[in-house]
């Protein structure tokens, strides 16, 4: 009898195991899953209150409409991107069979016309039988320099960013190939097949070796952790010998001879930079790196941004973190992260926060929201960035950079050729970059350019950027 009992109480208290934890499970996604379940892109739901509600419409910071939406019958509408491939990355799609991105999926809540997408609101959603229109949004992106980007970068690979420096809005971002997301149904086996990866944003979401305009954050680095840096002569041989198989070589073998920090930096030498980052070490690079957020999570309005990379190494490791000095080993930095380095020095120092979207509107077109400007931290002091902001002009003026020059406006940037082994079966040109400012008097604009595969940094990368600042402040 006392054994019926005994197996009795065991058999309820693995029941009662089981109940507590069915409850918990319950609980728990009342509370937290439920909200995740009813906002997501897949759940059918929410498709049919999102076409109850005519779409709010996208636009430009200058309220020229990048969207449109109309009504096909009560559960359903077209959402037209009048722009097609040109804005397709930094908007998105909205689309019932393969989901939302970009702004579209950042502000479905806003644009549908509801405060949040939450199982109460969704709910009680729709009880009126007034028609509903979706809230608006208005952008930070000029339509104008970000067809001149589209069109510059041609049939190249690659991205162009464009940021306003004292403020983090994003003028122009651009990423090619793109896609025409007004035919994803008809195109869509064709673009996830393309092996050029057209649904990439890479202004945002590519990780390439920065190569050369990296020697900026070096710079920086230097300036603020080695005493006397800036007075420092160097000696460039052409080559940085770390044992008999290790040696990090300037371009194309050039020879610098004695030369000053500025020269260094503005005639782009791998030899003193190399030995900057010997002299530096990993963990101050890694830890000037860090600040302008590689390895971390970069705020942002309007958009996500990968983690741009930067690795550790040991003390004894001298040929990997010199080469992590000049932008290559592992280093690995997002078109985004290098356009706010460069607006970062152009604003003396100061970071701002990253911003797509400027203000909220409801159906009529009036504010309901405005997002302002926010300063993220002070990434070096203003002495540093005044010394940066000065070697950024000798680098178009005399330097790497002269193809970025332009009469009658005083250029910054900084040239960067990447090395990359993307495809070890076949020797591969390098990645051309350039990242830059203008005017130095007063910064309006901050660009990064990348053309993978597109040769030396001081060439079509250069040139791209100079023709977006004519257009920009001509």
């Amino acid at each position: 009898m006392n054994d019926f009992v005994n197996s009795t109480k065991k058999v309820m208290l693995v029941f009662l195991i089981f109940f507590i934890a069915l409850i918990s499970y319950i609980t728990y996604f009342y509370m937290f899953g439920s909200e995740k379940a009813v906002s997501s892109t897949f759940n059918k739901r929410l498709w049919v209150e999102r076409n109850k509600v005519l779409r709010g419409t996208i636009y430009d910071k200058d309220m020229r409409p990048l969207t449109k939406s109309t009504k096909i019958d009560e559960l359903s509408q077209k959402q037209q991107y009048l722009e097609g491939e040109l804005f397709a990355h930094a908007i998105g799609y909205m689309d019932p069979v393969y989901g939302l991105t970009g702004l579209e999926k950042k502000y479905d809540a806003e644009l549908m016309g509801a405060g949040d997408t939450g199982v109460s609101k969704l709910l009680s959603f729709n009880k009126s039988k007034e028609a509903k229109v979706g809230n608006g949004l208005r952008t930070t992106l000029d339509y104008k320099l970000q067809k001149k980007a589209f069109d510059l970068l041609g049939d190249n690979r690659g991205a162009v960013v464009a940021l306003n420096p004292k403020t983090g809005e994003i003028l122009a971002m651009v990423s090619k190939p793109s896609y025409d997301p007004n035919n994803l149904n008809k195109n869509w086996k064709g673009i996830v097949a393309n092996k050029e990866v057209p649904l990439l944003n890479r202004a945002i979401s590519g990780l390439y070796p920065p190569g050369s305009t990296f020697k900026t954050i070096t710079a920086i680095s230097a300036l603020e952790n080695l005493p006397n840096v800036y007075s420092r002569q160097f000696k460039d041989n052409g080559k940085l010998v770390f044992n008999e198989r290790e040696a990090l070589k300037n371009y194309e073998g050039e020879v610098l001879g004695d030369i000053n920090f500025r020269g260094a930096y503005v005639h782009s030498s791998n030899v003193v930079f190399g030995s900057l980052g010997i002299d530096l070490g990993n963990k101050s690079l890694k830890e000037t790196a860090e600040k302008f957020y590689f390895n971390k999570d970069m705020p942002s309005v309007g958009l996500t941004i990968d983690n741009s990379r930067f690795p550790s190494y040991k003390s004894n490791e001298k040929g990997n973190i010199a080469q992590s000095a000049i932008g290559q080993s592992a280093v690995l930095a997002t078109p985004m992260e290098m356009a706010l380095v460069a607006s970062t020095v152009a604003n003396d120092g100061i970071m701002m926060e990253p911003m797509l979207v400027k203000e909220i509107l409801n159906s009529k077109g009036k504010s309901l929201k405005k997002i302002e400007p926010k300063r993220l931290e002070e990434m070096m002091s203003k002495e540093t960035a005044r010394t940066m902001k000065d070697l950024m002009k000798g680098v178009v003026a005399e330097g790497t950079g002269t193809n970025a020059a332009i009469s009658g406006i005083t250029v910054c940037g900084k040239t960067g050729t990447a090395d990359h082994n993307d495809d070890p079966n076949k020797q591969e040109a390098p990645h051309s970059w350039f990242i830059g400012f203008a005017p130095y008097e007063n910064p309006q604009i901050a660009i990064a350019v990348i053309v993978e595969d597109g040769g030396v940094g001081g060439g079509i990368a250069a040139e791209i950027t100079r023709e977006l600042i004519k257009t920009y402040l001509k």
